[in-house]
């Protein structure tokens, strides 16, 4: 990019590179004696389709991410290359998330698809695949800023995601084909997660994390930061808690986020997407599961100490844990603990 602020473009730079300022010898000599080779091997890579080399100068390269201080000079897409310019908020958070954190990501993204907007994270781990795969299950479209080269998918276990997202989003990144994963790699490709956004969604984050470097470059970016708020107990939302008492936006449902961004990116927010009822709205909840719900929280308990409060006795409790656990409304956690993920409704005793 120093080279291109001085020469205008590639052709220019490498008429001139004997003349050209702030280079060491070794990187002059490495620009003079290209790996042809390896050049020809990435131009026949990209000629399959819905692969794409976008330089700086390439109209389709995203006018939001041309103006963060350190753009990078040329990006590798697969998949549909106009999602690059399309309005995006990026959702980010922890690679090892509570069960309730990954269901709000997946649900976040979920709705903001709805809103056609591109949801933006980076394919890892935990709050970022269920953002990903929020969007999908929405049939709406998401963009993975990747840490690699675009011929080696990391981690290994999201090869069937990066199928979808390249069939129905696209894959990005800053690193020529071979790069493998690289610690380093990682903190850069974060860069642009936000700087192609309109804003970054942290969902979970200790206060050493990753996405906490997100939304530090998002702010640097002058690119508005939402942060998720969880229990006091919970490790995972402790980054959060940080990042609101810093001046992020503390955000509760998908819509406190349109309603922010809405207006600058012309969104029309859709009404129809209501957020779910809460138990206490339905009549029909089986007065024990009442109980216990309103008894279990959304912070984690021990079980003997649920009993104790709840006035049930403990093979009730056992096996109304049981089924909710199985159908995806309460998570066991370590040391005989539970809490509610705040998925549906309780069903009642009984249900199958």
């Amino acid at each position: 990019m120093r080279l291109l602020d001085q020469f205008v473009d590639p052709r220019a730079v490498f008429a001139n590179l004997k003349a050209a300022q702030g280079l060491s010898e070794r990187t002059r000599s490495a620009l003079l004696t290209p790996n042809w080779d390896q050049v020809q091997q990435d131009l026949t890579w990209f000629s399959e389709p819905n692969r794409h080399i976008v330089t700086f100068h390439d109209p389709r390269y995203p006018e939001l991410l041309k103006q963060i201080t350190d753009p990078p000079s040329i990006l590798f897409v697969h998949g549909d290359v106009s999602l690059l310019s399309q309005w995006q908020i990026a959702v980010v958070g922890s690679r090892n998330p509570s069960g309730s954190g990954r269901d709000t990501a997946f649900e976040f993204a979920h709705y903001l698809a709805k809103g056609d907007i591109t949801i933006t994270s980076g394919m890892a781990m935990g709050i970022n695949a269920a953002a990903h795969q929020g969007a999908l299950a929405a049939q709406g479209k998401t963009i993975a800023v990747i840490g690699t080269g675009l011929d080696l998918i990391y981690p290994a276990t999201h090869r069937d995601l990066a199928e979808d997202i390249t069939h129905r989003g696209a894959i990005v990144s800053e690193f020529p084909l071979g790069t493998t994963p690289r610690a380093e790699n990682f903190p850069r490709r974060n860069r642009i997660i936000s700087g192609l956004s309109l804003g970054t969604v942290i969902v979970e984050a200790a206060i050493r994390s990753g996405s906490l470097i997100t939304a530090r470059m998002a702010l640097e970016q002058g690119r508005e930061v939402f942060a998720i708020p969880g229990s006091i107990h919970n490790p995972l939302a402790r980054g959060c808690h940080q990042l609101i008492r810093e001046g992020a936006k503390l955000v509760e449902t998908a819509n406190d986020i349109l309603e922010e961004l809405g207006a600058l990116a012309g969104i029309k927010i859709d009404t129809d997407l209501a957020s779910a009822q809460t138990v206490n709205e339905d009549p029909k909840v089986d007065a024990d599961y009442q109980i216990l719900f309103e008894t279990l929280g959304y912070d984690p308990i021990e079980i003997d100490l649920l009993i104790e409060r709840c006035g049930l006795t403990a093979e009730t409790v056992s096996s109304m844990l049981l089924l909710l656990e199985l159908q995806g409304q309460v998570e066991s956690l370590p040391g005989g603990r539970y809490v509610r993920t705040g998925n549906q409704k309780p069903a009642a005793k009984g249900s199958q």
